[in-house]
This record gives C-alpha cells, structure tokens and sequence, in this order.
C-alpha cells in the first residue's frame, strides 16, 4: 500500500470517504496522481485504502487476492477546515467532485475521525501487512478435509489454530490411530453435509 510521505500540519484531520462500491482504488490513485496538479499539496496528505491478503483453495489450487478491510471506504488525511471552521472549497470539492466519491461521512459538514478510530484503522493495517488470512474461519473441533500434501484425501479434526503462521494442527486417523499433523489453512478445506 503506497502512502505519501509528506507531513501533515497540526491542523490536518482524517475523514472518512463513501465511494462506490468496488471504486476504492480508483479513488484513492486519482487523489494521489491528481492533487499535485490541483495544486493541493497544502490540503491533501495521505490517503488510505487498508486493504488483507485473503487465500483460498478452489479445485486443489490455491488462489490469493486483496481483499479491502473497509469496503465502500477510503481514508484521507487533509485540512478540510479553516481557522474560522469553515469549509476551504478547494480541497472540498476537488475530493467531492472525485469520480467514484459518494461523499465525506457526515455529509455537508464532515465529521473527522476520532484519533482512537485512526489508531484502530492502522493497527488492522499493520496487522494484515505480510500476512495472509484465509478466506475461511475455522473452529477446534471442527472437521475438515485434507486437499493437498501428503494426507490428501484423508480427514481430521482441528485440535489448534495458530492464526500468526496460518497452521492448524489437525489429528488425523492413519492406521486406526490418531495423529497430529500441522497444515496450513489453504490445504484443508470445510467438510459439507
């Protein structure tokens, strides 16, 4: 996820962006590749789309995508209001007028977030960063199907889940007894009934 490297005064804010679904990213690199041009530098400093790796496993392939943390949302800090509190038309409606933006949250009079909302939208960026999470969430104790590697085929139970390295360990009967294996999430899939 690029982000700007400038710095934003004191009196910058973070606001939250309706966009049409699906239309996240084109909003966020249109301000980005735009702004310089509008001369907006001075208004507009970062912008974020938080965004996971999620995986999954579809006829034995694994497939991987990015999935948005936020979906219909782009984060933007910028200086929306002036020392008189009131609205700077500028940045206002070249951000409102972007194609893709429903509108500020708040609407005419945009409320910005609340640094402990800010704090919680970076700390599931910096916890998704690296890290790929299954499209599937698994219970122990539930049963599951082994897909790939050398238990194919076979069934287990989940005893663990480690969600920081994307393993489970499963019991898998071989031979009559019990034994413990450890998978990743994508090489097991859900048993349906």
């Amino acid at each position: 996820m690029s982000e700007s490297t400038s710095t934003a005064p004191a009196s910058a804010q973070w606001f939250a962006l309706h966009t049409l679904s699906g239309q996240e990213g084109k909003v966020k690199t249109y301000i980005e590749k735009f702004k310089k041009a509008e001369e907006l530098d001075d208004y507009i400093f970062e912008v974020l789309l938080p965004t996971e790796v999620v995986s999954e496993v579809k006829n034995g392939k694994k497939s991987t995508k990015t999935r948005k943390l936020y979906p219909g949302y782009v984060f933007i800090n910028m200086r929306l209001y002036g020392e008189d509190k009131k609205l700077i038309n500028k940045p206002w409606y070249f951000v409102k007028e972007t194609t893709g933006v429903i509108g500020f949250v708040g609407g005419e009079s945009p409320a910005a977030l609340r640094q402990s909302e800010v704090d919680e939208i970076r700390a599931r960026i910096e916890a998704a960063s690296g890290k790929e999470v299954p499209k599937v969430a698994y219970e122990v104790g539930e049963n599951v199907k082994i897909t790939d590697g050398a238990f194919a085929n076979l069934t287990g139970r989940i005893d663990e889940i480690d969600p920081e390295r994307g393993k489970l360990k499963i019991s898998v009967s071989i031979f009559g007894r019990f034994t413990p294996v450890e998978l990743e999430y994508w090489q097991v899939e859900r048993i349906t009934e």
